[in-house]
């Protein structure tokens, strides 16, 4: 009998032993080719038969992830230390136009192997709007990316990052190398070419994140491109799957990864460069080239400097050509060129980007001839419909001249683009000031300033100019802020123009989730109350220092309008001012803000003030009407409270573009974003 304990003891063992012997081989492998190779896939990622991993096609908005199938448990059994590990790998990107690729790709720790809610966009196919930054990711990448997104701070479009549970790098460079030969770090491309070379390094005593890149074939550089303190202990579990993720966004690229080596508690063996699969080429094999047509050395010569002449004198012409057409005479006036648009943002550099979003990107210049400072809005032809209607209501709001609202100063066309250039708004936009930079708080002072200046730009939109115009997207982010902190009201790219006394109608709902009227769900009508509505919201969102709709808010606080009318019906309507302010406002005119705001975004639009009354109101030529707060029914909530919509047209925050948002797209998500 003891014989036979002992016998089932070490049998025990070896399994046991062989367990671990087994468990090691998933902590040391190499793979010169992925021909064959055991990977978990998922999305568009393929293993292809020339040996190449392949994580996104040739498509828009794809996204792709290939992880080793085992979890390596890089902590250690006793103290949960996690133990150092290296991993070197070869990718490369291959855009469908020269020069412009996906989103990027990355190197990836993370509790799971798939990411079924990300998005396939700038999320590199790793976080959505809702999940990124959350701690609860437990996720460590090397992001190798080729778009700047301002969103998350990215230094340019070509850059190399280390990522914990964000898309906001904690340590981010320029794609580079240490080279000795000039004793500094050189540029490289993660884009085309060869493919790059990336060394991933962690030491667990130090608790340091060494990240080293250079072009396929050279040496290893004694430098690396990244160094920080990365404390994994803290933000994996325990088991951690490692392997890649990329995504392509609106642009077509391929994303691949050649060989992958990688190994813990030691160093990850080197790739046998002579054993890794190549690239695919940028053009079609066999294309000749212009030497080997068969024409004599010395008039292919001759040729060659003709037709690069002509392509020079015809590129120079086309380079600065705008569109223009017999029925734009009338605008005449206001046509800039674009040679003049061009020198002025230094040929739309991104070092002149002042932002980004779905209408396009907004540019820095200065005009070569009058030295004006402006703002270059570049706007895609995706981004508008109706173009000749289009530039007739751009052009007739060019011509509004009211203190504050942003002068339009004119605009170009050409090919599929259409620029518009605004005076330049030192201090940008006034969402920024009220989240993004709490160092520059914004006083009680220029809060009610502003305020007030917006809602005479309101009210001449109403009932001043010639026409009737509404604005359909008041909100914080289209609220720029000139030198002096006077509030301005920008992006009339939703707006639309009626004759007084007309009752427009709109076949789709347009806004910002948050801003937008609810009974626009139910009638489509437009008008001035729509406007009150959102203004009435603005109020709110500018006291109270909160956006319409907070993400991972508690239930009862999700909108502000009705966050508001519960401290009003409670009797502690001041509890709403923002606290970054402390005790440093004016009461009386907190109130009365507070309360305009409940008022303007009332349910029931006939119960609205005209913006007329709300100028009286603010500027204390009429008092504001007493009225109690259990008689308010803020509206925010009721755009999801079931009117049986099937498509709502949204913007971005500061996009002028229209897209739908359909009932298979996320409620939840737009809810818990914020309507961003």
């Amino acid at each position: 009998m003891g014989m036979l304990c002992l016998r089932s003891k070490i049998l025990v063992v070896i399994v046991v032993l062989f367990a671990k012997l087994a468990a090691c081989d998933d902590y040391d492998f190499t793979h010169n080719s992925f021909r064959g190779a055991n990977l978990s896939l998922s999305g568009a990622a393929e293993a292809l038969p020339n040996g190449l991993l392949m994580l996104t096609d040739m498509e828009k908005r794809q996204k792709g992830s290939a992880f080793h199938p085992t979890p390596l448990r890089l902590k250690n059994s006793s103290g949960g230390k996690v133990v150092s590990f290296t991993t070197t790998f070869v990718a490369g990107m291959v855009g469908k136009y020269p020069g412009v690729g996906g989103q990027g790709l990355s190197f990836v720790l993370s509790p799971s192997k798939d990411f079924p809610h990300a998005l396939p966009s700038q999320y590199l196919g790793l976080f959505n709007m809702t999940n990124r930054g959350d701690p609860s990711n437990h996720l460590v990448a090397v992001e190798l990316d080729r778009i700047r997104n301002p969103e998350f701070d990215d230094i340019d479009n070509n850059h190399v990052g280390i990522d914990v549970n964000d898309l906001k790098s904690v340590s981010v460079a320029t794609a580079s190398y240490f080279s000795d030969r000039v004793a500094g770090f050189e540029n490289v491309s993660l884009l085309g070419g060869e493919g790059v070379q990336v060394w991933v390094e962690y030491d667990g005593a130090q608790a340091r994140l060494n990240v080293t890149v250079s072009p396929l074939g050279l040496p290893k550089p004694r430098i690396p491109l990244l160094s920080s303190t990365v404390n994994l202990p803290e933000i994996l579990l325990d088991e951690t799957y490692v392997g890649f993720a990329a995504a392509t966004g609106y642009m077509p690229a391929r994303h691949y990864v050649l060989g992958w080596s990688l190994k813990v508690g030691g160093q990850a063996r080197a790739l046998d460069l002579s054993l890794l699969p190549s690239l695919p080429r940028t053009e079609p094999r066999g294309r000749p080239k212009f030497l080997t047509t068969g024409l004599p050395a010395i008039g292919a010569a001759v040729a060659l400097l003709a037709v690069s002449a002509m392509v020079f004198l015809v590129r120079r012409r086309k380079k600065y050509a705008d569109l223009i057409e017999d029925w734009e005479a009338d605008y005449g006036a206001q046509r800039l060129p674009y040679k003049e648009l061009f020198l002025a943002t230094r040929g739309f550099r991104d070092t002149e980007l002042l932002g980004a979003g779905g209408f396009g990107r907004v540019y820095k210049g200065i005009l070569p001839t009058s030295k004006a400072v402006v703002a270059v809005k570049r706007i895609s032809q995706e981004s508008y419909q109706g173009l000749r209607e289009f530039i007739a209501e751009v052009v007739s709001v060019g011509r509004l001249r009211h203190r504050n609202i942003v002068h339009l100063l004119g605009y170009c066309r050409r090919k599929g683009e259409l620029l518009l250039v605004y005076e330049f708004m030192p201090h940008g936009s006034l969402d920024k000031l009220l989240f993004d930079q709490p160092s520059s708080m914004l006083v009680w002072g220029h809060r009610f300033r502003i305020i007030r200046g917006i809602a005479a730009a309101v009210f001449y939109l109403h009932e001043e100019w010639e026409q009737l115009i509404v604005h359909r997207d008041i909100k914080a982010g289209n609220v720029l802020l000139d030198a002096e902190l006077n509030g301005r009201l920008g992006d009339f790219g939703l707006a639309r123009l009626y004759g007084h006394g007309a009752h427009p109608m709109t076949t789709h709902v347009v806004g910002t989730l948050g801003y937008i009227a609810p009974e626009l769900v139910r009638t489509s009508r437009v008008g001035r109350s729509t406007d009150v509505f959102a203004f009435g919201v603005f109020l709110l969102e500018v006291a109270c220092g909160r956006r319409p709709i907070e993400p991972r808010a508690e239930s009862e606080r999700l909108t502000l309008v009705e966050w508001v009318l519960g401290c009003w019906q409670s009797g502690s309507i001041l509890e709403a001012v923002d606290p970054n302010l402390g005790d440093d406002y004016v009461a009386g005119e907190a109130k009365l803000v507070l309360k305009l705001g409940l008022l303007c975004s009332n349910r029931v639009p006939a119960l609205r003030p005209t913006m007329r009354q709300v100028t009286q109101f603010l500027d204390g030529d009429a008092p504001l009407p007493v009225v109690p707060p259990s008689s308010l029914s803020g509206g925010a909530v009721a755009l999801w409270e079931g009117h049986g919509f099937d498509e709502i047209v949204l913007s971005n925050a500061g996009s002028s573009s229209e897209r739908p948002f359909s009932r298979s797209s996320s409620v939840e998500e737009w809810v818990l974003s914020g309507g961003r």
